[in-house]
């Protein structure tokens, strides 16, 4: 089954987040911010990524781009933010990431593009 990571330093973010992708069957993790998902990551890379972009440590840029530098896994990401100007999306992609939604994500939305990056049927 495919590992998550979420990425979002607002508890109920995450745990919205969890509940909508467990309810589909994928094993999730969470982490508070860009340098905590660093270092889950340097122990077990994850599938994909659902990374929040303003945070404190390490925001959602930083950690996409420093992911994208590593000598990991290279799974996709997803920025999930309430910025929601075209300069937002230009960093996000720029850093790496392989999509932008604005916060809050439908979670029949989220769940089909997880599938998509995932290479997965549609739940």
């Amino acid at each position: 089954m495919s590992r998550i990571l979420v990425i979002d330093d607002a508890a109920t973010v995450r745990q919205y987040h969890r509940g909508t992708l467990e309810s589909a069957g994928y094993t999730v993790d969470e982490a508070m911010n860009g340098l905590e998902a660093i270092e889950k990551v340097l122990q077990s890379p994850y599938d994909l990524y659902l990374v929040d972009v303003n945070m404190p440590k390490m925001d959602g840029y930083s950690f996409v781009r420093q992911l994208r530098g590593m000598q990991v896994h290279q799974a996709p990401a997803i920025m999930v933010s309430t910025e929601s100007e075209a300069h937002d999306q230009t960093m996000a992609y720029q850093a790496g990431a392989n999509l932008y939604l604005c916060k809050p994500a439908k979670p029949q939305a989220l769940l089909g593009y997880v599938a998509m990056l995932l290479g997965r049927k549609t739940p």
